[in-house]
């Protein structure tokens, strides 16, 4: 639920690319919202001044097809501050103060690497103004689960655990959502999600795109930390929880987690990863590595509702498309009445999270003319993402009121680390794959017996 909003929002790395890309033009739409209207600082080191940040920001508007003289962009920009200073310097903290007024509760968003937040937390509390502020802090969460762990102490030497709202970008799309809202305010779906209806359980993450100028980046990465252990653990959470109960987010955030702490940690028996031909050569990438671009995982879910039902994962680079889709695949009836088998015709619920929403129902029919021979009868309801609000403004917006629902909790984080832990670095082999196919042909070995992976339509 809402609570007070803030005085302040402050930017660490207000000059670097997740605010050129994204933070900006999330301001404007909340300005437009009616949500925003409180001093925004920036805080980073350029030698610029005001003038030369404002230009900035509005640059990054026009770059992301936006009006950057329009009433609400004019409106975000001359709410923008800025400070120019180091992170190790105490001044900086003082004329971070200065700018923020008498106001005294802040959001801070750390859009920063890691290693700064702890820096940054004392240099906030040596100013006086960590009391009743909020933190907002980018992925990655810990590079591992001591990682995360030690990062989650250090924050905790300042803010208290309910001011701290982790990022993960995914939680604020709106497809994501309405994945909730077919599973819970519909009565068809949700007494057909349990294993007593649900055969497997799939999650492709398909990118059509290789790493590009990330190669420095991503080769210290991964796709096992970059997307498997948040985004993916985060949807198939989201798909798979039981129904909250009660009121506030508090009850979705602990459904959330606690499917995640059911999950088994993983094993090599059970994870296989890939490497796009071509990767070697991106600039950045170390000669001779073995970072994985592409993994495919199979889990296994301890609970009442999904004890023993397959749940694989994949996720690549340089893929045919550029979608991610998580399909359900039904148990055939009990009794093969119409002489059907072996056919592969099955029913299937699918959602797709990105780059549309969608959601899709497939039964099985029969295909006109004589005898009888099966089909599958696709039933879609679509909507495109043109309209929708970026995951940013959604994100901002919730954690300068105070709504936790979209962000994740420092033991859900913990619980997904714990899951992947065992399998990071070279614990398995990687495989190379040709650009434009769907990985290396090992991640068949994952799929339960009979079953073939679901490809997203491009």
């Amino acid at each position: 639920m809402a609570t007070d909003p803030m005085d302040a929002l402050v930017i660490f790395g207000a000059t670097g690319d997740l605010a050129k890309l994204e933070t900006f033009p999330a301001l404007v739409g909340l300005v437009e919202r009616g949500v925003l209207d409180v001093p925004v600082i920036g805080v980073a080191k350029s030698g610029w001044d005001l003038q030369q940040f404002r230009d900035y920001a509005a640059a990054s508007l026009t770059n992301n097809g936006m009006d950057a003289a329009s009433p609400s962009s004019a409106k975000m920009l001359s709410l923008l501050r800025y400070v120019d200073g180091d992170l190790d310097d105490p001044a900086t903290y003082a004329a971070m103060s200065d700018q923020m007024g008498q106001g005294g509760r802040a959001l801070y968003y750390l859009e920063v690497p890691p290693p700064l937040f702890g820096r940054i937390a004392q240099g906030i509390a040596q100013a006086g103004r960590a009391d009743g502020a909020r933190v907002m802090v980018e992925k990655p969460f810990g590079n591992d689960l001591e990682g995360a762990q030690q990062l989650n102490r250090t924050m905790h030497e300042v803010f208290p655990e309910d001011a701290i709202y982790r990022v993960d970008h995914w939680l604020g799309l709106d497809p994501l959502e309405n994945v909730l809202f077919a599973r819970f305010a519909n009565s068809i779906f949700e007494p057909l999600l349990n294993r007593t209806h649900v055969e497997s359980v799939q999650i492709t993450m398909a990118e059509g795109f290789d790493v590009s100028d990330r190669g420095s980046f991503y080769d210290r990465t991964g796709a096992i930390r970059d997307v498997v252990q948040n985004h993916m653990l985060q949807v198939l959470a989201s798909v798979l929880a039981e129904p909250p109960s009660g009121h506030g987010s508090g009850s979705w955030l602990s459904a959330k987690s606690d499917v995640i702490s059911s999950i088994r940690p993983l094993d090599p028996e059970h994870t296989v990863r890939g490497q796009y031909e071509g990767y070697l050569e991106v600039p950045g990438v170390a000669p001779g590595s073995t970072t994985e671009s592409y993994a495919a995982v199979r889990l296994n879910v301890d609970s009442w509702r999904w004890a023993d039902v397959p749940m694989v994962i994949r996720a690549g680079k340089c893929m045919p498309v550029t979608a991610t889709e998580v399909s359900f695949r039904f148990r055939r009836p009990p009794y093969d009445i119409m002489g059907l088998q072996p056919s592969t015709v099955t029913n299937r619920l699918r959602f797709r999270i990105w780059p549309d929403s969608e959601v899709g129902l497939a039964l099985v029919g029969k295909k006109p003319g004589a005898g009888y021979v099966p089909e599958q009868q696709d039933l879609a309801f679509a909507q495109h993402g043109n309209n929708d609000m970026r995951p940013y403004d959604r994100l901002i917006g919730a954690a300068l009121n105070g709504e936790r629902w979209l962000f994740a909790r420092q033991e859900t984080v913990e619980a997904a680390w714990r899951v992947v832990d065992p399998v990071l670095g070279d614990a398995t082999p990687v495989s190379l794959y040709p650009q434009g196919s769907w990985g290396p042909k090992e991640a068949d070995s994952l799929l339960p017996s009979g079953d073939v992976w679901a490809n997203p339509a491009g």
